[in-house]
């Protein structure tokens, strides 16, 4: 693992993602959105809705599995650090694109999500607050 090369003893390596949970009603009415006109996306879920980490499971395995192979790290640790961010509907879109399955639509499918996303927005008075999780995997070089 190229870091170990470049960190000297003691030195830590920390792999980190931003874990985002809308408000059940903006989550509800982006995912209604991305069902009308994402075919099969989100898919359709039993059962009450799952925290947002949860899905990162399987990723921060293989990230602290990963500094384990290297062999040149103490045991990974795992912190978290809650958050929040007010986005205006317009700031919201302004992200929108830059990441997930947004970035692989073509510019008029994107457009019509945009658009359908600002309304949903706008219909919940323009604004809300995003609870974020900043996850880091991170393990000190021995």
């Amino acid at each position: 693992m190229k870091a170990a090369e470049v960190l000297r003893p003691g030195g830590r390596l920390a792999a980190f993602w931003h874990v985002f949970e809308p408000p059940p009603i903006v989550a509800e009415n982006l995912a209604a959105v991305y069902r009308r006109l994402i075919p099969g996306f989100p898919p359709r879920e039993s059962g009450p809705r799952k925290p947002a980490l949860d899905g990162y499971r399987p990723l921060l395995a293989r990230a602290a599995g990963g500094i384990r192979e290297a062999g040149a790290f103490g045991e990974s640790e795992e912190w978290r650090f809650g958050w929040q961010r007010f986005y205006t509907r317009d700031e919201w879109l302004d992200q929108m694109p830059t990441s997930g399955i947004l970035t692989r639509l073509p510019p008029d499918a994107l457009s019509e999500v945009l658009a359908e996303a600002g309304a949903a927005i706008d219909g919940i008075g323009g604004g809300f607050t995003m609870a974020y999780v900043t996850v880091v995997v991170t393990a000190a070089r021995l």
